[in-house]
């Protein structure tokens, strides 16, 4: 299944996107485009395309604010076409000088190397809620972090927590069983919500863990995402004026999780039950205890990290299936074979080969992060480029997953491209989950999670898409959708 990507030059200047699929051709998809743009807007002209600019913009102060402007409404709204055929690509921005590596090696060698960092107001939108956790700690810190969760990210560990991705699944099926059309961003929104705090508190999203539920939903759907002041900041503490939003419910969230975790001190399950159990069981190098405050942030790190990206994974993933029945018929099978509810080991997921396929290439086309950054701390040399200290270079796996020269039918959906892949992070232009030391140390967490919810839906519905207008990706803290399409929902009988 192919997809298109159409833009069109309004007689403003403004430059829309729309991603048309399926197509049997070209011709065919032109004419599908002309059609939903005659619905939709009225524009000078059209063509099939990849990005969201026939040219690159910037060179000048003014170019490079409209950057700013466009990627601080979407991350991906200052890539061109040529930058899906090129693998460097020098620029300055704002007196920032930059490099963009979608090379593979090159990429995987920088998220490799101490040289390169996160850039220091790259934490700017999650910093609130995650505080000093994992996901945004760095240097000896991140290492002393990283080593001491280790015991709660490996399979026996996963294992304990797939009943609650089984009873969020379910949870998700029974809330729409009465219905025939469905909001299916907005019940994947609550239902990765509902399997992250069962698994991290024994909370569920409706039920004891409301307030969680809500402080997590608002933070992610407002403060989290990014304005333009965290475009033009030099730092993480500069131009905070904007951010009250997120320091007061980062506030919130942070004073409900440490009641829960004195609550579970006073109150200790005999056995782990939940990611908390996990943190509370575990010990530094030294032997001691996790503190409160490193506990705290590190469920704010699984909140950000386990939450929002897997619920825009299920919804790439559903809709795609939606475009293509017989994919989703065959994944249907697999479902039907083995349900969810027999899940209890991640060995048991091998029962579902063609849904792990599906949303890899999902996770290909749609990376739920699209965007990595990481500064040079000392010279370099990368390919050739000369790197500055303090250069700032942008890995985007949007690029990467989409690039010409990497990819054969780059934006096709082929989830068979993975079926012969027993470790797909060992494909070298594939990285959904970064690469390197810092390569996320969830992914086994969220594609449980993904798979199972997932499989919890398809058992008890065929899904289609109700209209012909497209959905155009736009990317913030994550990659999701410009507007939530409504799925269509027949029962299996």
């Amino acid at each position: 299944m192919q997809v298109f990507t159409f833009f069109c030059v309004e007689s403003d200047g403004s430059v829309p996107r729309f991603d048309v699929t399926p197509c049997a051709d070209d011709q065919a998809a032109r004419l599908r485009a002309f059609e939903l743009l005659d619905m939709h807007h009225r524009c000078d002209f059209v063509e099939v395309w990849r990005g969201a600019h026939a040219r690159p913009v910037g060179g000048s102060l003014v170019g490079e604010l409209r950057i700013a402007w466009e990627m601080s409404r979407n991350l991906m709204g200052a890539w061109c076409e040529e930058d899906f055929d090129n693998l460097f690509t020098p620029y300055v921005f704002l007196g920032q000088p930059g490099l963009v590596v979608s090379d593979p090696a090159a990429a995987r060698r920088i998220l490799t190397s101490p040289n390169y960092i996160r850039p220091v107001k790259a934490g700017r939108t999650l910093k609130p809620l995650v505080g000093e956790g994992v996901l945004l700690a760095e240097g000896e810190t991140w290492k002393r972090q990283r080593k001491s969760l280790a015991p709660a990210f490996t399979p026996a560990a996963i294992n304990d927590l797939l009943p609650h991705f089984v009873g969020a699944g379910a949870a998700l099926a029974e809330g729409l069983a009465d219905r025939r059309q469905a909001d299916l961003s907005q019940a994947f929104h609550h239902a990765t919500l509902d399997a992250v705090l069962r698994a991290l508190f024994s909370r569920r999203a409706d039920g004891e863990g409301a307030h969680l539920a809500e402080i997590a939903r608002r933070y992610m759907e407002g403060p989290a995402h990014f304005n333009l002041t965290d475009f033009v900041s030099r730092g993480a503490d500069d131009m905070t004026w904007f951010d009250g939003a997120r320091r007061r419910q980062g506030r919130r969230w942070f004073a409900i999780v440490e009641r829960l975790i004195a609550e579970r001190r006073s109150q200790p399950h005999d056995r782990p039950r939940d990611f908390l159990d996990r943190l509370l069981s575990l010990r530094d190098e030294d032997g001691a205890p996790l503190p409160d405050q490193e506990i705290r942030d590190q469920c704010g790190s699984m909140l950000g990290a386990g939450f929002e990206t897997t619920s825009r994974l299920l919804f790439w993933a559903a809709y795609l299936l939606a475009l293509d029945p017989k994919t989703q018929s065959k994944v249907r099978a697999e479902c039907a074979a083995t349900p969810a509810a027999d899940i209890q080991t991640l060995n048991d997921l091998k029962a579902w080969p063609l849904m792990r396929s599906v949303l890899f290439e999902t996770l290909r086309l749609y990376p739920s992060a699209p965007l990595i950054g990481r500064q040079a701390l000392t010279a370099d040399e990368v390919e050739g480029h000369a790197v500055a200290p303090g250069c700032i270079i942008t890995i985007s796996p949007w690029l990467i997953h989409r690039h010409r020269k990497l990819w054969s039918a780059p934006t096709d959906f082929i989830p068979d491209r993975f079926l012969d892949q027993p470790h797909p992070w060992g494909v070298e232009a594939f990285l959904p989950f970064g690469a390197g030391p810092r390569v996320c140390i969830g992914a086994s967490f969220a594609l449980a999670e993904a798979q199972i919810v997932l499989a919890s839906l398809l058992e008890r519905f065929e899904i289609g898409l109700v209209g012909g207008r497209p959905v155009i990706p736009i990317a913030s803290i994550s990659l999701g959708p410009d507007h939530a399409p409504e799925f269509t929902l027949t029962p299996v009988t």
